[in-house]
């Protein structure tokens, strides 16, 4: 009999973490940091509540920090086994969890001035430089389809999830006396099959367990053809009146998405910005990692020529420019109509996105454009959901940028894909859903039991559960 306990990402979209205990065995799935309200994202200095040294390995799905971003603080708590992950997410996760630890002590650094002044207890970062390197350095790569024995009679294989590079669904096959297996698969992020740089969800057909995220359970995405032709009309409209273009994006995957989509839009002719600008250093380092996995197309092969795979998406876009520095991103402030600025972070709740809302968002010909999801308590959703005037880097600032959301370039699927996925298991598998909203996760049980007839359960925060 194995032992599963939710220890984060149930009722919520954030904070993946699930326990594993088989064998005299304990593997965690997942060490994610909670997003969104500030009350939440407070919950990530809790101490864990299981020992980290008691563990005897990790399995990480992606390189998402609500999926991974705890591990240097669970290294720090005493954890030094083998952290399993796949070879592009190893490569990720070096620069996600570096970018990650430098706004930790940042953030530590600016809360301490004030506390100072105040006379208030200084505080601790959440982690440190060092706990990352430390966490780095336990990082164990599998390629897909590679069983590998984490633990004593615990076999984990990753299969294509789709969903950003590297991302993977994970089988966990539990081995138990007189030659009994049990099988959990934890699906991670399912990928909405519409990515033109990756390969669509892979299937699987036998599990006693699944675990099945759930963060547009309750909709479907807009298909392709219909998102791109509503991008081609914010950007048209968007140079008719003379504004620029803001695009909140998560460096790793979406951002990759959109410089091939208008990447597209340039070759065909339809891209009247006169300039493109990628400014993030993540999504920037990011963009190398995916033109070193990724194979390029026939097309793209003759555009960059021989021995130039780096410079991929800079030729298919050559009106793409990067500004890492500081002073090539505040350089943008100058610019008031004719460019699509790309910054992070994809939910509006830091990083150089907010200093464009500054110069931007109070103009009527300011195009803003989410194109993905956007929790809870977030600046993003906040936009998303119509407020006319938000607090930035301590400046009120008026909304008064036309909103669009583009769901079609969502990296997760949609709830139809959802269940074409589950729809592959020969057999009806106890069946729980995380990482969603309560009603959007109620709507898919519901809906899955329509179709299917299955049962679906949604764990709350600490349930354990048997099988």
């Amino acid at each position: 009999m194995a032992l599963l306990t939710f220890h984060g990402a149930t009722r919520q979209v954030t904070g993946s973490c699930y326990l594993l205990e088989a064998n005299d065995q304990r593997v965690l799935l997942e060490c994610g940091m909670t997003q969104g309200f500030r009350r939440d994202e407070e919950s990530n200095r809790n101490r864990f509540p299981f020992d980290p040294k008691s563990l005897h390995a990790v399995v990480v799905s992606h390189a998402h920090l609500d999926h991974s971003g705890l591990l240097p603080k669970l290294v720090a708590e005493g954890y030094s086994g083998p952290i399993y992950v796949t070879p592009p997410s190893a490569e990720l996760l070096d620069l996600m969890l570096k970018d990650s630890a430098g706004l930790q002590e940042r953030d530590a650094e600016w809360e301490n001035r004030w506390r100072t002044r105040s006379g208030k207890p200084l505080i601790k970062p959440l982690y440190t430089q060092r706990d990352t390197e430390l966490a780095l350095e336990l990082l164990q790569p599998l390629e897909y389809r590679q069983p590998t024995m984490v633990a004593k009679g615990i076999e984990v294989c990753f299969h294509e999830a789709g969903h950003i590079l590297g991302s993977a669904i994970v089988a966990v096959t539990i081995h138990e006396a007189h030659n009994l297996t049990r099988k959990l698969v934890f699906s991670g992020d399912l990928g909405n099959q519409c990515s033109p740089l990756l390969q669509p969800p892979a299937t699987l057909d036998e599990a006693d367990l699944v675990l099945m995220e759930s963060t547009y359970g309750d909709r479907d995405h807009r298909n392709q053809e219909e998102t791109l032709a509503e991008l081609q009309q914010i950007l048209d409209q968007a140079w008719r009146e003379g504004g620029n273009v803001l695009i909140p994006s998560f460096a790793v995957g979406r951002t990759q998405d959109l410089l091939y989509y208008l990447g597209k839009f340039y070759q065909n002719g339809t891209l009247k910005q006169q300039a493109v600008f990628l400014d993030s250093p993540m999504a920037i380092a990011a963009t190398d990692i995916y033109s070193r996995y990724l194979p390029a197309s026939e097309q793209e092969r003759k555009l960059a020529g021989d021995g130039q795979r780096r410079g991929r998406l800079y030729n298919w876009l050559p009106i793409l420019k990067c500004t890492p520095s500081p002073e090539e991103s505040m350089a943008l402030n100058r610019i008031k109509s004719g460019a699509i600025i790309i910054a992070g972070s994809g939910m509006c709740t830091g990083g150089r996105i907010v200093h464009h809302f500054k110069h931007n968002i109070w103009r009527e010909e300011c195009h803003l454009v989410i194109p993905g999801f956007q929790a809870k308590g977030t600046l993003g959703r906040r936009l998303v959901d119509g407020e006319k005037q938000i607090r930035v880097i301590h400046q009120n600032l008026a909304v008064k940028a036309q909103i669009h959301t583009l769901g079609g370039f969502s990296a997760h699927a949609g709830q139809s894909q959802l269940i074409n996925w589950l729809k592959h298991f020969k057999h009806c598998p106890e069946l729980y859903l995380v990482h969603g909203e309560l009603e959007k996760s109620q709507i898919l049980a519901d809906t899955i039991h329509q179709q299917l007839g299955w049962p679906a359960s949604i764990p709350e925060q600490g349930e354990q559960i048997a099988f």
